[in-house]
């Protein structure tokens, strides 16, 4: 199996029609229906389905697009790695960041790089913590801005020293909207949007002194900026955080803290004994270099 046919799958699979997906590869029709075809053979099952409408994949091709994707991603950021080290400081730096207070730290990092090497350039996903923690250990992301609790393990870290806020997002009519502060018995009250992520799902639940089962729960949410916006539509109240900025989307929606309070530290974290570009390692120094500054 080629990189090549990697790409020919990727591109049949993006357009969903094989004669677009020749164009754009410049190859002949027969040609990239062939390599597909052979790819099917070689992996022993069907990858797509042609018909009037177009191409579409199978259950397989789509976890094999997957699969493809994270490969080829992979082979290009390798490639780039080796012609960084021919040349200047130069590059590409990626990063996975949630949804934290941290990201203000992250911007202020990234601004005072910049001036020191010019010619690296980030990329930034925001993604949940689950979904960066994979693409760390694929190799598909350079450094991650995660929320605590997490197992650091397989990590080295710098905990930022910037704390977050727990609270309630709320509508500004909602009767809760011009309370200080709120109690759990406040908060138990209203239909909730709880994180998906089950670690920080069982602070929450351990706060309120409550099972899921008594409680009314119309939605889980990965990113807060989904979540804010059944807030505004008055499906329910958000549990979420201050350093979000979903919470200052929209002047219809209130952030409240909790009683008593309760914070979550934010951590940059990266893989141990990983051969990072030039790029990368220039810019974890810079991370501990914070580190130094904070203790």
């Amino acid at each position: 199996m080629e990189l090549r046919t990697l790409r020919y799958f990727l591109a049949a699979a993006q357009e969903e029609n094989i004669t677009k997906a020749a164009d754009i590869l410049h190859v002949t029709q027969p040609t990239l229906s062939r390599q597909i075809m052979d790819l099917e053979k070689e992996l022993g099952t069907t990858l797509t389905l042609r018909g009037k409408n177009g191409l579409r994949l199978t259950e397989d091709g789509i976890f094999f697009r997957q699969r493809a994707q994270e490969i080829v991603e992979l082979a290009d950021r390798l490639e780039k790695n080796f012609a960084e080290r021919q040349n200047d400081i130069s590059g590409m730096v990626v990063i996975g960041a949630s949804e934290v207070g941290g990201s203000l730290t992250l911007a202020k990092l990234i601004k005072e790089f910049s001036k020191k090497y010019s010619a690296v350039q980030f990329t930034l996903y925001n993604e949940t913590v689950d979904n960066i923690k994979d693409r760390l250990d694929k190799g598909l992301v350079d450094i991650g801005l995660l929320l605590e609790p997490i197992d650091v393990t397989k990590y080295d870290y710098v905990r930022l020293d910037r704390q977050d806020t727990w609270g309630l997002l709320v509508r500004d009519d909602h009767p809760l909207a011009k309370k200080a502060s709120l109690t759990a018995e406040d908060a138990a009250s209203c239909p909730l949007l709880l994180p998906l992520r089950e670690s920080i799902r069982a602070e929450i639940l351990h706060w309120l002194g409550r099972e899921e089962n008594d409680l009314k729960i119309p939605l889980f949410y990965t990113l807060l900026s989904n979540a804010a916006l059944m807030v505004a539509e008055g499906l329910g109240c958000a549990f979420c955080m201050d350093g979000a900025l979903a919470i200052r989307s929209d002047p219809r929606l209130r952030f409240i803290p909790l009683e008593p309070r309760h914070m979550t530290h934010s951590v940059l974290v990266w893989k141990k004994n990983n051969l990072f570009s030039s790029a990368a390692s220039l810019f974890i120094q810079e991370i501990n270099m914070l580190r130094a500054q904070i203790a």
